[in-house]
């Protein structure tokens, strides 16, 4: 009888594909519910949805810490960014976040949620 031995290849493909399909394991299952947000379709959104409209008393001064953080905190968001002219940024839409677009010299030109 012939004894089977493993290369260190075979066994790093065995790894490979045994993470993969670990990773997929939890696709397409809803996500658990963190402390404060509601159930989707319950009518209620979730504590830290962003509403710009509050925030708007920033649009004018200068970007400080202190101003973006007030504004922040008005808003509801969880996080704040500063936009600068002809920064990169991501454009992924997110519910918790405030975007205070700034010119050159970082006076605040406009306060979004996104």
């Amino acid at each position: 009888m012939m004894k089977k031995t493993r290369t260190p290849f075979a066994v790093a493909c065995c790894l490979a594909l045994g993470a993969a399909v670990t990773g997929c394991a939890g696709y397409g299952q809803t996500p658990a519910l963190s402390a404060g947000s509601a159930p989707a379709g319950s009518g209620s959104p979730p504590a830290s949805v962003c509403n710009a409209q509050p925030a708007q008393f920033v649009v004018g001064q200068n970007s400080t810490a202190s101003v973006v953080e007030s504004a922040r905190q008005r808003s509801g968001a969880q996080t704040a960014r500063i936009l600068r002219p002809g920064q990169i940024i991501t454009k992924e839409y997110d519910t918790q976040r405030l975007n205070l677009e700034v010119d050159g010299t970082g006076r605040i030109l406009a306060a979004k949620c996104g």
